[in-house]
C-alpha cells in the first residue's frame, strides 16, 4: 500500500464553535458534531449546534477544505419522528458530507425522503461482522465505525472482505459495554445511553462477590472501579492502524474545550504526516507522547486493538475519573403510579394470547416451559456457565418433545464476530435437516446468514433496540416476521409502536435481564489467583458485582467468554397484563432459571393470559406472592415506572 496525504483521515470532534475552529486550524481532515437534538451527547446545554450554526459549520469547514459529518446516532421514539423528518430535510439542504446513524428509522426515512447525504454507521449500531455490511450497503452506508471490541487483525480481514471504509476510535473516552448494548442508565434512571443521556453506572465502585454466599472475593484486589475502562490512546500504534486498513482516525471528545482539541489534533496530525512521509524511517515522536500523557484525564489503554484486555486496561482506583455522573441507587420495585395511569394499548388481541419463553441452553428447562403452557420456546444462543451450548442432538430432542405442543425457535448468540459467524454457517446448514419453526437473531449479520442459508422465519431479539414503528417497518421489509421491543421503552412509547407497527411486536414481561454485555474477563482482572488453565472450575463459579447501594448484579459468562451483567431485580409485569393488548407475544426470560422455576412462572402467566382470553379477571396477589417466594431475585417494573425514556427534543 503506497501512502499519500489522502490515505488517512484525521477526524476531530467539536461540541462548540471554538472547538470546531480548533480542529480545523490544527489540521483535521474532517470534523464531526451534533445538532441540538438526535445525538449521543445530550447532557450539556452549552454544547452542540443549533440549525443555523450547523449551516455555518458546513460552510466554514468546506471553505477550508475540511469535511463535516453530523451525528444523528441515538435511538428515536415515535413522538420524535415528525421532528426527525424536519431535521433530515434541513440536513439535506445544508449538505454535510455524511450523517452517522444508529436507528433503522433513519435508514427508512432517508430512503423514503430521497435524502442524498452519504451515511456512516455509528459505533452504536454495533456492527461487528461482514455479513451485516452486505445488508447495510443496500441502504447507502459507505462507512462503518467498527465496534471497539475488534482487534486490528480482525479489522484488517474485515476491511479486505467488505471493501468498506473503516472508521476507528483511536483516542478518548471508551464504553466498557459493547456499543448499543448497555441499558443500565436507561432502565435505572430513564436516561438512556442509547439516547445520548448516559449517567455512567460503569464508573461506579463495585465489589466482586460470590453470588450464592455473598462472600467478598476481591478484598486484596486492585480496586473497586471494575468497569472504569481507561481512555483509548493509539498514538504509539499509528503504523499498525494505517497498515490494518483504518481510513478514519476518530478522536472522541465532543464535550472537550477548544484547547484540548487543538492539542490532540495537532499532535496526531504531526505523527500521521511523519509516518506517511517516511513509513520505514518512522519513530514515535516522544514530545508528542509527552504532551498527550501529561494532559490526560484518565490513564491510557489500547483496549482490544492487540488482543484481550487485562487489569492494566481498567482504572481500578478511580483516582483519575474526571467526573461521576451518578451514584448507585436501589433499583425500583413496583413503583407503578405512572403505569397504572396509562391508558391500555388500543389494539385487538388474538383469540389466544401467545406466551413465549426463552429457555436458554437447557433441555429440561425447555421441557418445563412446554409442559406448563408455553406456545413458543426460544432455545440455544448464549450458554451461561455452568451450562454448556446445546448440541445438535439436544435440538433434535427438544423438537421431538415439542411436536404438537409448542413452536421451537432456535436462538443465536447476541454477538457474532468472525468465529461465531463461521459456526453459524455450519449450524444453519444443519438446521435445514431439523426443520425448526424459526430462527431468532440479534444483529443484521446473523439475519443475513439465516436468510441466505435457511428458509425459516426470522425473529428479531431485543438487541436490535427497537424503539419506533419505522424501525419495525425496516425489519418487516427485510423479512423479519416478529421483533422484540426494547427494554428501555416506557409503556407510552411501547404503546405507540404496537398501535402503529405492521410488524408483530413481542414484549418481555418477566424474567432476568442484562444491563450490559462486555468482552472483558472481570473475575480474572480482580482475583489475584485466577488461572483458568490450572483451575478450569473457576469458569463455572457464579460471580456478582455488589454496588454501594447494596444491589447485587449477577455475572453470567457465556461460551465465548463474554460477560453478561444482570440487573439486581427481575422484570415482573404480571399485575399489569391487561394493559398489554395487541402484542404478538408475552415473553418470559427464563434462561437463568432452574426448570422448577420456569415451570411455575410459565404456568402462572399461562393461567393469567387464558383468563384474559376468556374475558375474565385473573388472580394477582397469591400467584404473585408465589412467584416472589420462588424467585432468586426481587421484582421490579424497569422503565415502565417512567412516563418516557427521556427524549432528545
Amino acid at each position: 500500500m503506497l501512502l499519500n496525504r489522502k490515505s488517512v483521515e484525521l477526524l476531530s470532534p467539536a461540541g462548540t464553535w471554538d472547538a470546531l475552529v480548533a480542529g480545523v486550524e490544527s489540521g483535521a481532515d474532517a470534523v464531526y458534531l451534533g445538532g441540538k437534538h438526535f445525538n449521543m451527547r445530550m447532557h450539556e446545554g452549552g454544547f452542540n449546534f443549533d440549525d443555523e450554526a450547523l449551516k455555518r459549520a458546513v460552510e466554514y469547514t468546506h471553505a477550508h477544505g475540511v469535511r463535516l459529518y453530523i451525528t444523528l446516532n441515538n435511538l428515536i421514539s415515535d413522538e420524535e419522528i415528525p421532528a426527525l423528518r424536519e431535521y433530515l430535510a434541513y440536513l439535506n439542504e445544508i449538505k454535510p458530507d455524511a450523517i452517522l446513524v444508529q436507528d433503522f428509522a433513519v435508514l427508512e426515512l432517508v430512503h423514503e425522503m430521497g435524502i442524498t447525504i452519504p451515511l456512516h454507521t455509528s459505533v452504536m449500531m454495533n456492527t461487528h461482522n461482514e455479513h451485516a455490511i452486505e445488508k447495510l450497503k443496500e441502504y447507502g452506508i459507505t462507512r462503518i465505525v467498527v465496534g471497539r471490541e475488534m482487534t486490528l487483525s480482525e479489522l484488517s480481514l474485515f476491511r479486505e472482505r467488505t471493501g468498506i471504509e473503516v472508521e476507528y476510535f483511536m483516542h478518548g473516552d471508551m464504553c466498557i459495554s459493547e456499543s448499543g448494548q448497555c441499558i443500565h442508565s436507561g432502565v435505572l434512571f430513564g436516561q438512556s445511553g442509547n439516547r445520548g443521556r448516559c449517567l455512567k453506572p460503569c464508573r461506579w465502585p463495585y465489589k466482586l462477590i460470590d453470588e450464592k454466599t455473598g462472600e467478598v472475593l476481591d478484598e486484596d484486589g486492585p480496586g473497586d472501579y471494575k468497569l472504569a475502562l481507561k481512555d483509548m490512546c493509539m498514538y504509539r500504534a499509528i503504523p499498525q492502524l494505517i497498515q490494518a486498513g483504518v481510513y478514519s482516525f476518530k478522536i472522541e471528545g465532543r464535550m472537550r474545550p477548544a484547547a484540548f482539541i487543538r492539542r490532540i489534533v495537532s499532535t496526531y496530525r504531526k505523527a500521521i504526516d511523519a509516518y506517511i512521509a517516511d513509513p520505514a524511517g518512522y519513530t514515535t515522536d516522544e514530545e508528542g507522547w509527552k504532551s498527550l500523557y501529561e494532559n490526560r484525564a484518565r490513564d491510557f489503554t489500547t483496549t482490544f486493538a492487540f488482543g484481550q484486555t487485562t487489569k492494566d486496561d481498567i482504572g481500578f482506583d478511580g483516582k483519575r475519573e474526571p467526573r461521576f455522573f451518578s451514584h448507585a441507587v436501589k433499583e425500583a420495585g413496583f413503583q407503578d403510579e405512572v403505569l397504572r395511569q396509562e391508558r391500555d394499548i388500543d389494539k385487538k388481541n388474538s383469540s389466544h394470547r401467545t406466551l413465549s419463553v426463552r429457555t436458554g441452553c437447557s433441555v429440561e428447562n425447555a421441557k418445563a416451559a412446554i409442559d406448563n403452557g408455553a406456545d413458543v420456546i426460544y432455545v440455544g444462543g448464549d450458554a451461561f456457565r455452568p451450562q454448556r451450548p446445546l448440541k445438535l442432538a439436544d435440538y433434535t430432542e427438544i423438537l421431538a418433545y415439542a411436536k404438537g405442543k409448542a413452536k421451537v425457535i432456535i436462538n443465536t448468540p447476541r454477538t457474532t464476530m468472525r468465529r461465531e459467524c463461521g459456526e453459524l454457517e455450519q449450524f444453519f446448514t444443519e438446521l435445514n435437516r431439523m426443520n425448526p419453526d424459526g430462527i431468532m437473531v440479534s444483529n443484521l449479520g446473523s439475519w443475513k446468514l439465516a436468510h441466505t442459508i435457511t428458509q425459516f422465519p426470522v425473529y428479531g431479539d431485543f438487541s436490535f433496540n427497537l424503539f419506533n414503528h419505522l424501525a419495525a417497518k425496516f425489519m418487516k421489509e427485510n423479512g423479519f416476521v416478529q421483533a422484540c421491543s426494547s427494554f428501555e421503552l416506557s409503556f407510552e412509547q411501547l404503546r405507540e409502536i404496537v398501535e402503529n407497527a405492521d410488524l408483530p411486536i413481542e414484549t418481555i414481561v418477566h424474567g432476568s435481564y442484562e444491563s450490559m454485555i462486555c468482552d472483558h474477563n472481570f473475575p480474572a482482572m480482580s482475583l489475584p489467583h485466577y488461572n483458568e488453565l490450572d483451575n478450569p472450575e473457576i469458569l463455572d463459579r457464579r460471580y456478582a458485582f455488589l454496588d454501594r447501594a447494596g444491589e447485587k448484579h449477577g455475572l453470567r459468562v457465556d461460551q465465548f467468554g463474554r460477560v453478561h451483567i444482570l440487573f439486581a431485580k427481575d422484570l415482573c409485569l404480571y399485575p399489569y397484563l391487561k394493559k398489554f393488548n395487541g402484542i404478538a407475544s408475552y415473553r418470559i426470560e427464563a434462561n437463568d432459571y432452574a426448570p422448577e422455576l420456569t415451570a411455575l412462572v410459565t404456568k402462572t402467566y399461562r393461567a393469567a393470559l387464558d383468563a384474559l382470553d376468556a374475558g375474565k379477571d385473573y388472580e394477582i396477589e397469591k400467584p404473585l406472592q408465589a412467584l416472589k417466594d420462588a424467585s432468586p431475585r426481587e421484582f421490579g417494573i424497569g422503565t415502565y415506572r417512567f412516563r418516557e425514556s427521556r427524549n432528545s427534543i
